[in-house]
């Protein structure tokens, strides 16, 4: 796992590094203590994690998250002010710690981090896929995943989501979570798959897709919340 610090504060720059050796997979790829410098780099080279702070001179660190080619780049936000916290999780980041924070802190963040890795390398051969066949009325159809936006399972059927159209296909709901790439859906309850990308808002007992409720089953809530960095 690589990552760049970002911190215009010398001594925070000096914690982080310090901090990251405490993970033995994470290796800093190098320290910038502006973010346009830490632009420059990213067009030339990215990389897994950046720990970043938000307030600097010429450029914040949300600017920078805005202006991320690849969206595969997870972020940490590091600041000593707790009034950005709204904007920078809309921006989909990883984690926002608070300084000061302990190292125990730190390394919960780095494990969200780590979970989001693991689970891309689980799927990677299957997010090569942008297409699922499926029989519908006699019919094979090729359906876009990114057009999905979630599964219900109905008896012997499951039936696809489009924001246009509902596919019925004959089926258990357990084929369609192994085919569903596991990077861009999550399963929320035993009748519903969603797709993550699509989440709307996050409420008591469900989640609203495409102006749909969809109903979060206990068993299944923690590793939503996981996933969509709630805490």
């Amino acid at each position: 796992m690589t990552a760049l610090i970002v911190d215009d504060n010398a001594i925070a720059r000096t914690t982080l590094a310090h901090l990251a050796t405490l993970v033995p997979n994470l290796t800093i790829v190098n320290e910038y203590d502006n973010a346009i410098d830490a632009y420059h780099h990213l067009q030339k080279q990215q990389v897994d994690l950046i720990l970043l702070d938000i307030e600097m001179p010429e450029m914040t660190g949300i600017e920078l998250t805005k202006t991320l080619a690849d969206k595969n780049t997870m972020i940490i936000f590091t600041s000593a002010k707790k009034d950005y916290a709204l904007e920078a999780f809309e921006l989909n980041i990883v984690d926002y710690l608070h300084k000061p924070f302990t190292p125990a802190r730190f390394l919960q963040a780095i494990g969200k981090v780590q979970s989001i890795l693991e689970s891309r390398k689980e799927n990677v051969e299957v997010t090569k896929d942008e297409f699922l066949f499926i029989r519908d009325s006699n019919v094979t159809r090729r359906l876009k995943l990114d057009d999905i936006f979630y599964a219900e399972a109905m008896g012997d059927y499951v039936k696809f989501y489009t924001k246009e159209k509902m596919f019925a296909v004959h089926g258990k709901m357990k084929n369609a979570e192994e085919r569903l790439p596991k990077g861009d859906f999550i399963r929320v309850h035993r009748s519903y798959i969603i797709a993550v990308g699509k989440i709307e808002t996050l409420q008591d007992g469900g989640l609203i897709v495409n102006g749909q409720f969809i109903p979060v089953a206990d068993a299944y809530r923690k590793a939503l919340n996981i996933r969509m960095n709630v805490f």
